[in-house]
Parts: C-alpha cells; structure tokens; sequence
C-alpha cells in the first residue's frame, strides 16, 4: 500500500480551489488577475508532479524551486484580490497556501542538506 505523497494531495486540492475561484473571477469580469492566478496557481501542483519523477536530486531541488516560485506568485495575485474593494476574496485559499509553502519549503531545506 502506497502511503499518501502530503505535497501532491495537497497541491492538487489548491489547484482545483484555484480553478474555482478563477471561475467566480471571470463571471465578475476580472479576466487579467484570474488568468494570472489560474498559470501561477496551478503551476503549483504541476511542478510538484514532475519533481516526483526528477532524474536526479539536482533536477528534483529545480522543479521544487520552480513550484516555490510559482508559490509566491500565486500569494501575490491572492494579496491583490484579497486587498482590492471590488475583487472577490477566498480566505480558505490563502490558509491553503500558507500551508502548502510550509511543506514546499521544508521539502527544499531538507533536500538541500541532504546532498
């Protein structure tokens, strides 16, 4: 029996919350952050995916990285909705996050001194 990969669970579940915030972004015409976030945000879990299948260590550190980066992006879009008046906010999304980058970087530190 497989024991559950924490990183991917939990990086598709923000992706799909990501797609259904996006969804209320478009119907609110708000077209430009939601497309941003909907890249950065499922950018997430998609980097995560591939890193589980790193040709080495080395590549394992860069596809995480590149999560990590796409990490801080997203926070930022979710900033901006969060922050600006007339843009719809999903708190849940920024606790999922906040979350999601614990584990992110704990995965590069540990990978880091490990080499």
């Amino acid at each position: 029996m497989d024991k559950e990969n924490v990183v991917v669970s939990k990086s598709i579940d923000f992706a799909l919350g990501i797609i259904a915030f996006c969804e209320i972004l478009e119907s609110k015409r708000k077209f430009i952050i939601a497309n941003q976030l909907l890249k950065s945000g499922t950018s997430i879990g998609a980097n995560i995916h591939e890193a589980q299948n790193a040709e080495s260590r080395a590549d394992f550190i860069h596809k995480i990285k590149i999560a990590a980066k796409e990490l801080e992006e997203t926070k930022y879009w979710l900033l901006l909705c969060e922050k600006a008046s007339s843009y719809p906010f999903d708190e849940s999304l920024k606790i999922q996050i906040n979350e999601l980058g614990l584990i992110v970087y704990k995965i590069l530190s540990t990978s880091k001194n490990n080499k």
